[in-house]
């Protein structure tokens, strides 16, 4: 049920969030150190602060999210995503993380943005389609090495939902157990569907390499490439 704050909550984090897409610093939270459950506990009590240091502890990393995928629609996407948090958060299931949870929505509002692309949005297989099939997006990342730049190309050549899992895997720290979060599936097809997704990055990063060393210098050190493209995003 929606309390008497909640409109205030509502428009509080928004209106600091909107400054924080304008920063390109994004958020940096300096006061007292909260896990996450105690954050949502308190925010769903009525403690509008917290919900605003959850929402600025976790804005880079969704900004990061889309900023690969949305181009230019990036900040509006973020906007939306934690909006949305904010209308569904007493729907979070209580074993469910609030990290887990948030990149479930940004996931749901990134597909929602393609579908409004394209007339033919509502048949979009998002295990199929890629984020080079909606057109260029401009990326903010400049790698002076051969092997990040076919990294983010390859990242973007693959299908959407497998991109997904990749990032969060690789610039996330996120494992099985929680992409089965993100994704709402048994943690058995996550496992399935990360082999699959490092087998479509592998066979996109063979396909732009220049030469079989760079290759093989990408894929023996795929999370170290992916950690140095990640400070970039």
């Amino acid at each position: 049920m929606i309390g008497p704050g909640d409109a205030r909550l509502r428009e509080r984090p928004a209106s600091r969030l909107e400054r924080l897409a304008a920063s390109p610093a994004g958020s940096r939270y300096r006061g007292p150190v909260d896990d996450d459950r105690s954050l949502l506990e308190a925010w769903r009590e009525g403690d509008e602060d917290a919900g605003v240091r959850l929402f600025e502890r976790h804005y880079d990393r969704v900004a990061r999210f889309f900023r690969n995928k949305a181009g230019e629609s990036g900040p509006d996407l973020v906007q939306r995503t934690f909006l949305r948090c904010v209308e569904t958060r007493e729907r979070m299931r209580e074993q469910t993380s609030f990290r887990c949870y948030l990149f479930g929505v940004a996931r749901n509002v990134l597909f929602e943005h393609y579908r409004e692309k394209r007339r033919d949005g509502d048949r979009l297989d998002f295990g199929a389609v890629s984020v080079q099939d909606f057109g260029p997006t401009p990326s903010t990342i400049i790698s002076q090495q051969e092997q990040g730049r076919i990294l983010v190309q390859a990242l973007r050549q693959i299908p959407v939902e497998h991109q997904v899992i990749l990032e969060l895997y690789y610039w996330e720290s996120m494992r099985a157990r929680d992409i089965a979060e993100v994704l709402d599936i048994p943690e058995g097809t996550a496992r399935t569907r990360i082999r699959r997704a490092k087998q479509l990055l592998e066979r996109e990063l063979e396909a732009l390499a220049s030469t079989p060393v760079v290759y093989r210098s990408t894929i023996s050190d795929l999370e170290g490439w992916a950690g140095r493209i990640r400070k970039g995003f």
